[in-house]
Formats: structure tokens, sequence, C-alpha cells
């Protein structure tokens, strides 16, 4: 349970015979002061504790992976073992089942993507880290924007500007009198709602899952106290908190997998016009 947690909700003496009420956690957990602050002309730029660990993901990614291939063997051992199988299952089961062969040229990328998605999720049950990167919203929609920004370019850049925007907004078979309410509704839901639906997919899983973790976390300290119901309530509240951090395992995984199966979905739309 992180202590940081149990005094953005209450304080350490906040428990259920001191006669305060349960101090659920709420968007307090979320927000950090700024560790370092600086600025560049009129903009400041505030350096938090989110910052810190997004940075930290990005030196442990790429540590891990030039240790795993700064001598690569033709048979692979350890670390280069590890490192492998983390590419061939981003080649083989997102890239090229989403763009087949084609797909391989994009691999670096949605190799980067995902192991940057899945660490960043992951340091919200490491301890003294404690918060899933990707549940301040600014960083899945930053996400978003750099997976938007490269599948619209490539779209345009195969299909041509107005035949990349033709294919979206009118797909063949469809009774022409339908193009009248349905071109406009690919639009939006191309242009404007999968960008969006891309970012907050991912944010309110790790938002929700940190919320929960967090209510039960404190709910074990606020509930323990010299009684039966205390006692119960705590240890099954602990006992919820850690059974829902093991469940979170599995979602930071699949969130990981799911935000990068749709880049390369997107991609993958934007190499080829659906016929």
């Amino acid at each position: 349970m992180s202590a940081d947690v149990v005094v953005a909700s209450g304080g350490l003496d906040c428990h259920l015979m001191s006669g305060c009420g349960f101090p659920a956690p709420g968007a307090e957990i979320f927000q950090f002061d700024a560790i370092y602050t600086f600025t560049i002309g009129s903009l400041a730029f505030h350096i938090t504790k989110v910052t810190f660990l997004l940075l930290l993901c990005v030196v442990l990614i790429l540590g891990f992976f030039i240790y795993a291939f700064r001598s690569p063997k033709l048979v692979p051992r350890g670390a280069q073992n590890v490192g492998e199988m983390g590419y061939l299952f981003i080649r083989d089961g997102i890239a090229r089942e989403a763009m087949g062969k084609e797909g391989d040229k994009f691999v670096p990328f949605l190799f980067s993507f995902f192991f940057l998605v899945w660490l960043s999720n992951f340091m919200g049950i490491v301890p003294f880290a404690q918060i899933p990167v990707t549940s301040i919203f600014a960083i899945p929609v930053a996400f978003a924007v750099v997976v938007y920004v490269t599948w619209v370019p490539i779209g345009i850049y195969k299909q041509g500007f107005f035949g990349f925007f033709k294919n979206m907004m009118f797909p063949p078979g469809v009774p022409k009198v339908m193009y009248v309410l349905l071109a406009p509704l690919e639009f939006m839901s191309n242009i404007i709602v999968r960008p969006a639906t891309h970012a907050i997919r991912l944010f309110a899983n790790m938002f929700a899952g940190h919320l929960l973790i967090a209510s039960f976390s404190v709910a074990a300290f606020y509930l323990i106290s010299a009684s039966v119901v205390g006692v119960i309530g705590s240890v099954a509240s602990f006992a919820v908190a850690v059974g829902l951090t093991g469940f979170e395992v599995l979602i930071q995984a699949l969130q990981a997998y799911i935000f990068t199966l749709l880049a390369a979905v997107y991609i993958g739309g934007a190499l080829h016009a659906e016929h």
C-alpha cells in the first residue's frame, strides 16, 4: 500500500475509530508537485514524478535492448533470447497480422510503442513509483497523436490526398444516397473519433485500475482497528487490493497489446484502401 495514497486521501490519523469518514481517494492521487521547473522563453516546463518515470521507462527499455544485442550470437541466450522473443512477438503477432509482410518495415515503430506503453503501465505496481504513467491523460494523448501523424501522412502518400479521403468517406458497395449520411460519419469516425478513443481507451483502463487499487488499499488501512468488523474489513480489503494488483498486471500488458495492435491496423488501412 502506498503511503502517498493514504496521506493524500486523509492522513495517517484517519481510521475507523477516529470518527472521520472514509477518505475515498480521488483525482488528488494523480496530481504531483513539480520536482524541477525550467523555462524556455515565456513557457514554463514542470518536471514531475510522472515525467521522471516516463524518462526512466525510456532509459530502461533502451538499456535492456542495447545490452541484449551488444554482441548478438547466432544461437541467442539470456537477454538476447528475451529481446528476440519480444521482437518476434511484435513482428508475427501484430505487424504481419495487420499488414502482412509489408508490416516488417513498421516493426521497430510498433516494437518501441508496445514496450514503452507496457512499462509505463507497469509503473503502477512498482514500489515507490506506484503510478501508471498512462493514467495521466496527456501521456496517452501524446502516444495517440504520434500514431495519428504516422498513419494519416502514410495514407495520403500511398493513396494520394483526394484518394485517401475518398476511400475513407465513400466505401464501395453502399447505395449512393447513403453517402449523404455515411461520408461525414466516416470522416468524423476516422479523423476525430479514432485518435480520441485510441487515447481514452488506454487512459481510462489505467486510471480506473489504479483508483480501484488505491481505494481498497486505503480501506485496508482505514478499517484496521481493535474490532471484529475492523479486522475482517481490513483483511478483506487488503486481499482484494492484492487480487486487483495481480489482475492489473494482465490488464497492463493487454492494454499495451491493444494500443499497438490498433496502431498497426490504422497503418495497415492507410497502406491499402479497403475494397
